[in-house]
């Protein structure tokens, strides 16, 4: 998987569209965003990146709610949708990708085992998310991740 080629795709749609990017990372710890970043003339297309690594810097930087991390965990979908919000309201951007999960090696449990990742997009348009399930390691389950986000927001171009 190539992933400059894949943001370099995703670059070409947003400079057409006048859009711009933000990311809100948890578990790939900023390489969506130093994806796009390696890319000369990015900052035509990307606005910001969050990493918010702990829940208070979830809530704190990107607005998720306390009860939404509580009830659900920080690995689900209604954090991933509300990482995705807020990394728009909290920037310039109309796009953006959130991306937690466990990456591994430990921190699995029976409900979220070791590989499972939710990513959101958001668009000016709609919001989705979509649960995934890599296999391999730390580092493998990352890039994974940061592969399926990246081309998740191709298709929603």
């Amino acid at each position: 998987m190539d992933l400059e080629a894949i943001a370099q795709q995703l670059g070409a749609q947003l400079m057409a569209e006048g859009a711009m990017l933000a990311t809100a990372e948890s578990c790939t710890g900023g390489w969506v965003a130093q994806t796009v970043t390696a890319l000369a003339g990015s900052s035509n297309w990307f606005d910001a990146g969050f990493v918010t690594y702990s829940n208070g810097a979830k809530e704190r930087m990107l607005g998720v709610q306390a009860q939404t991390l509580i009830e659900y965990g920080a690995v689900s979908e209604a954090v991933v949708l509300q990482m995705a919000e807020g990394a728009c309201i909290n920037s310039s951007a109309s796009y953006s990708v959130a991306i937690s999960g466990v990456a591994g090696p430990g921190g699995g449990s029976d409900d979220k085992p070791v590989g499972t990742v939710w990513i959101a997009w958001m668009t000016p348009d709609k919001t989705s998310a979509e649960k995934f399930l890599f296999d391999g390691d730390r580092k493998s389950v990352r890039k994974q991740a940061v592969a399926e986000a990246l081309q998740g927001l191709l298709k929603t171009n």
